[in-house]
C-alpha cells in the first residue's frame, strides 16, 4: 500500500508561522492582563463602555508587539541576538525576515496603536495622552535609542510601572473617568508578575548580555540577586491583594488573586535551580501565573458584593 506524502505548508502559511513567532505570543499576557484587570475593577465600580475596553485591549497588544518588532531587530544589529542564542527563536537573527522588514512592521504596528490611541484620548483626554505617548515612545526605547531601557538594567523597573499600575490604572480611568486606591495596588501586583517574567528573561540571556554590553540587573548583579528577585516578585504580587481586600481597599474577595502560588511550583523550580536554554519552559509558566492571577482576581471581583 502506499502512503500519501504529508503535504508541505504552503508559503502563506509559512510566512505566518514566521510572523506569530516575531509577535511572541508568550508575552501578550502581560499586555492583556492589566487591561482586563483595570476593567473588572471597573465594572465592580459601575457600568462600563465595552468598547473603550475592546479598543483599550486592542492598542495594549499593539504596543506589546511593537515592542516586541523592534526588540528583535535592534538586539540583533547590536549582536546580542546571535547563532549562540539559548532564547526562543527570533526572526531577524535567524534571517527569516530582514532588518528592513521587520522596522517596516514595527512603524505600521506603532501607526495603528496611535490610531485607535487617538479614540482613546479622545475618550479620557490629556492623561491618556501623556500615557500613550509614553508608551509609544518606550516601546522603541526599550531596546533603541542612545539610551535602551534594557541595556541600562531598567527593564524591570519599567515593565512593573507601565505594565502594572499605568496599564490597570489607564484601563480603569478611561472607563470610569476617576482612580482608587486599589488600582495602585492591584497594578502593582500586576506588574510585579510581569517583570518576574522578564526577569527569567534576563537569567537565562546573562551570560550572552554580559557579552554585548546589556547590563540588565542579572548582568550587574549576578544569578543569585535574580532568583531572589524573582521570588520577591512572586511573594508581593500574592501578598498586595490579600492587604488590599484586608484593608477595604479593593474587592472584598480580590484575594483570590493569591492563588495563582498554587501553580507556581515548576516556574520556582526552574527559576531556582536552571541555567540558560534550560530557563525556557519557566517563561512560560510565569506567563500562565500571570493569566492565572488575572482570572482569579475577575472571579474574586464578580463574587464580591
Amino acid at each position: 500500500m502506499f502512503t500519501k506524502a504529508p503535504e508541505c505548508p504552503s508559503p502563506s502559511t509559512r510566512r505566518l508561522a514566521v510572523w506569530w513567532t516575531a509577535i511572541r505570543p508568550k508575552t501578550l499576557p502581560a499586555a492583556v492582563v492589566p487591561v482586563v484587570v483595570g476593567g473588572a475593577l471597573a465594572a465592580h465600580n459601575g457600568p462600563v463602555d465595552w468598547r473603550v475596553f475592546i479598543c483599550t485591549l486592542f492598542t495594549a497588544l499593539l504596543i506589546q508587539i511593537a515592542t516586541n518588532f523592534a526588540n528583535d531587530v535592534v538586539d540583533f544589529e547590536k549582536g546580542a541576538d546571535t547563532h549562540d542564542r539559548v532564547g526562543p527563536q527570533r526572526v531577524t537573527q535567524a534571517g527569516l525576515v530582514t532588518p528592513s522588514r521587520m522596522k517596516l512592521a514595527t512603524g505600521i504596528v506603532l501607526s495603528l496603536a496611535l490610531l485607535n490611541g487617538f479614540y482613546l484620548a479622545f475618550i479620557g483626554g490629556w492623561p491618556i495622552v501623556v500615557i500613550g505617548l509614553l508608551s509609544l515612545a518606550f516601546a522603541i526605547g526599550y531596546t533603541a535609542g542612545p539610551y535602551p531601557i534594557a541595556y541600562l538594567g531598567l527593564g524591570e523597573l519599567f515593565v512593573l510601572i507601565f505594565f502594572g499600575p499605568v496599564a490597570v490604572g489607564g484601563t480603569f480611568y478611561l472607563l470610569t473617568m476617576t482612580l482608587t486606591p486599589a488600582v495602585a495596588t492591584t497594578g502593582l501586583a500586576v506588574g510585579c508578575l510581569s517583570a518576574a517574567i522578564l526577569v527569567v528573561n534576563n537569567l537565562r540571556d546573562l551570560s550572552g548580555d554580559a557579552l554585548v554590553g546589556k547590563r540588565t540587573l542579572a548582568v550587574r548583579f549576578g544569578e543569585r540577586f535574580s532568583r531572589l528577585e524573582y521570588s520577591f516578585f512572586l511573594t508581593l504580587a500574592a501578598t498586595l491583594p490579600c492587604a488590599e481586600a484586608l484593608s477595604g481597599l479593593g474587592p472584598r474577595h480580590g484575594w483570590f488573586a493569591a492563588g495563582f502560588l498554587l501553580a507556581a511550583k515548576p516556574a520556582a523550580t526552574l527559576v531556582a535551580t536552571a541555567h540558560g536554554a534550560a530557563l525556557n519552559p519557566a517563561l512560560g509558566y510565569t506567563a500562565r501565573l500571570l493569566v492565572i492571577f488575572g482570572l482569579l482576581y475577575l472571579a474574586g471581583v464578580i463574587v464580591s458584593p
